[in-house]
């Protein structure tokens, strides 16, 4: 099925980088070559490998995967992806599903899955084997990229919910419920990441944060870091980071105008935690990244 699923992809996946489908939460991700590391923040979604080979890394951990796994992504984290495995013949094919926690909620009340998520805090990248079910399921949701609207209209619900399903019957069960329930430890962690998301450009004080999601200070810093493998002041800097380059991309505005922007007073500390984060100088980062695929 796994090759189903690939000639599928490659259908429709026209181009190198993401491409945003008609199936809402659907996004399609090819490559004909090997790539670098890619900074980004990825959002939670689960990311179903059709053909070559990915590494993934969230701070110093390292997650491989190749068909038949598939990645997982529970809270929005800065990581680092590269493409290891790819060719004109045998493009790199990956279908991304965005993860939607009322939905994922609303599969577990209709099934009756019974059990509350679990106490532990996860890291917020995991790797895991797709069991053929949930293969068939996925195969099911990309082959409504050939339907009629109509028909993709009523059946793309339902072939979401049946991936959701079948990875709630799986080893990341307790990842999928902790995102769906409100009071869980993650998803008081992605609150506070939402609020850092907003006010990255603000002092973050982590007595107030903490406060924010109802846990002491040293239970608060040490499940983020768990989670995102960094402290929230890091997090911070990295949203930041990842934010002017934004800027400089989109609103073609000056290295020291986007440091600013995003909460730097010292123009040279921006360039030095860029470079250290991009690898380049903000100027040099920028013009080697114009034109080139898009894989965020």
């Amino acid at each position: 099925m796994i090759e189903k699923l690939a000639a599928i992809l490659s259908r429709h996946a026209t181009r190198d980088g993401v491409e945003a489908t008609v199936l809402p939460r659907v996004h399609l991700l090819r490559s004909t070559r090997p790539t670098e590391p890619i900074p980004v923040v990825h959002q939670p979604a689960v990311c179903f490998v059709a053909q070559g080979r990915k590494q993934t890394m969230l701070g110093d951990d390292a997650y491989l995967y190749a068909p038949p796994q598939f990645l997982i992504v529970s809270a929005e984290v800065p990581i680092t992806g590269q493409i290891l495995e790819a060719s004109a013949l045998a493009p790199y094919l990956c279908l991304r599903l965005d993860l939607d926690p009322a939905t994922i909620a609303s599969v577990i009340q209709d099934a009756a899955l019974a059990g509350a998520a679990t106490d532990v805090v996860h890291s917020g990248v995991a790797v895991s084997t797709a069991a053929p079910e949930l293969i068939d399921a996925v195969v099911r949701l990309a082959s409504l990229l050939d339907v009629p609207e109509g028909d993709r209209r009523f059946l793309t619900p339902l072939a979401e919910r049946e991936i959701l399903y079948r990875l709630l019957m799986g080893e990341q069960s307790d990842r999928l419920r902790q995102i769906a329930f409100a009071d869980s430890k993650l998803s008081r962690i992605n609150r506070a990441i939402a609020w850092i998301k907003t006010n990255y450009a603000s002092v973050v004080r982590i007595e107030e944060m903490a406060a924010l999601v109802n846990m002491s200070t040293s239970t608060f810093h040490e499940h983020f870091r768990t989670v995102t493998s960094m402290s929230p002041l890091q997090y911070q800097k990295q949203i930041r980071l990842q934010e002017a380059r934004r800027l400089m991309l989109a609103q073609a505005v000056d290295a020291a105008t986007a440091g600013f922007r995003v909460g730097y007073e010292s123009p040279s500390q921006f360039s030095r935690e860029y470079a250290r984060r991009f690898g380049l100088p903000p100027k040099r980062d920028i013009e080697k990244i114009r034109g080139m695929p898009t894989f965020a």
